[in-house]
């Protein structure tokens, strides 16, 4: 499992959506990307299930990774189970 502080900018922007930009947002299984949705790549999705990490190259994908703010987990302020 990887966690990612959301609130923590560095941690946050070593992630890059498949296109590589660090405009991506968690949704409910997955992640989205506006740069990807407003087309700046047209063959790139907005919507996806994986992760890179800059720094290793790795992919992570979505249930893999544990998101959080203030030390709470992403899915306890969603009303879902931690």
């Amino acid at each position: 499992m990887v966690e990612i502080d959301l609130d923590e900018e560095t941690d946050r922007w070593q992630w890059r959506c498949p296109a590589g930009h660090r405009s991506w947002e968690p949704t409910n299984y997955h992640f989205w990307c506006a740069q990807c949705a407003r087309g700046k790549h047209p063959k790139a999705e907005p919507e996806f299930d994986e992760l890179r990490n800059v720094k290793t190259g790795d992919l992570v994908e979505r249930d893999e990774v544990e998101l959080v703010r203030d030390s709470e987990s992403y899915h306890s302020l969603r009303g879902g189970k931690a």
